[in-house]
């Protein structure tokens, strides 16, 4: 049997405004952010003058789920539907959560019922077969390191500006893979900037607060170029600025590049194609810095640097060094720099 395509978030988005209703939800998953904005569209089918007779907004630690049950039974009252929402449904155990599939099984028509489970999976075994079966199961996934930086890229097409690589990277570097954060920054540039305008470095910088100059993208840029002088002064505005710049997250961007660098040094095709594809990396302009790394490292010193990495991390946490990060972080960029490629076997 073929398996049944995932709803995404956008498809479920347009069912909702072409007022496509199911008789039942389960919105479910560890990010919070696509259940919150699902759950904003959901209380606001029932028109207000409405509300008060055919909305239910219930908690599920609070409600007995036979309860939740019997309000969904009811009729509307002057309307075609009733819509009941039960939130915080991660907040109960499996077994009450799931004596909720007796409803899912025959759902009533004129009830939408929305079971939230923001944060967490939900655990019902006949629950989430019969949601499944009667209505729409949603399962809202964290984002991956690796799926950032297209979803940036595409939040900011939606806002009908041009995303600038390099400005697309900061933008996740900076923030990170909370997609409330993101989309709040992002946003943030929508409504400065007119359409059809490019998100640069600089546009990033200036309404963001991000220093196009001093950041982990422009440190592993310079790392790859093996520019001594570009990365200490990189490496000292982080020491003069903590509060925005930890050392352990830079080591860890530089450690994330030497693995992926060492790919690139044992790949068969070292060809641009060739490169995309051991990487799987999208476009051509997220492999330069590789390719620019293969002209100024070989494997073994890949391979030394990778250890000295490892090293800092292990005495930035206060094994076998008193030293602060900053200090640290200094003396592995000028061994990075330096490595000669001596490994001792």
């Amino acid at each position: 049997m073929a398996a049944i395509p995932a709803v995404t978030f956008d498809d479920l988005c347009k069912r909702l405004a072409l007022r496509q209703y199911a008789p039942v939800y389960l919105l479910h998953g560890e990010e919070g952010y696509y259940i919150d904005a699902l759950l904003d569209r959901f209380e606001r089918i029932v028109p207000d003058a409405e509300k008060d007779f055919n909305q239910y907004v219930l908690y599920a630690p609070e409600v007995d789920m036979d309860s939740v049950i019997d309000l969904c039974r009811r009729c509307p009252m002057m309307s075609d539907r009733q819509v009941v929402i039960l939130k915080e449904a991660q907040a109960v155990n499996a077994l009450t959560l799931n004596r909720l599939h007796t409803y899912a099984s025959r759902p009533t028509p004129s009830t939408i019922l929305v079971v939230a489970c923001r944060g967490a999976v939900a655990k019902g075994k006949d629950l989430i077969p019969a949601v499944r079966k009667n209505g729409v199961v949603f399962e809202s996934k964290k984002v991956r390191e690796s799926g950032a930086e297209t979803l940036v890229a595409e939040r900011i097409r939606q806002l009908h500006l041009l995303p600038d690589p390099k400005a697309v990277a900061m933008i996740r570097e900076h923030v990170g893979t909370d997609i409330s954060r993101l989309f709040n920054e992002i946003d943030k540039l929508g409504a400065l900037l007119p359409p059809g305008a490019k998100v640069t470095p600089e546009v990033v910088e200036r309404h963001i607060g991000i220093s196009k100059d001093y950041n982990n993208f422009e440190l592993v840029d310079a790392v790859a170029a093996r520019d001594a002088a570009r990365v200490f002064r990189i490496a000292d505005y982080f020491a003069a600025n903590p509060k925005n710049n930890s050392a352990i997250a830079s080591a860890a961007m530089l450690f994330g590049y030497f693995s992926d660098l060492l790919i690139c040094q044992f790949s068969s095709d070292r060809s641009e194609r060739g490169l995309m594809d051991a990487l799987q990396a999208k476009s051509a302009w997220a492999i330069r810095k590789y390719q620019l790394g293969l002209t100024k490292y070989n494997a073994w010193q890949s391979i030394e640097i990778i250890g000295a990495l490892r090293d800092f991390d292990r005495k930035s946490k206060g094994c076998g060094s008193r030293q602060d990060e900053y200090s640290l972080f200094r003396e592995l960029v000028f061994h990075i720099l330096s490595a000669p490629g001596k490994i001792d076997l």
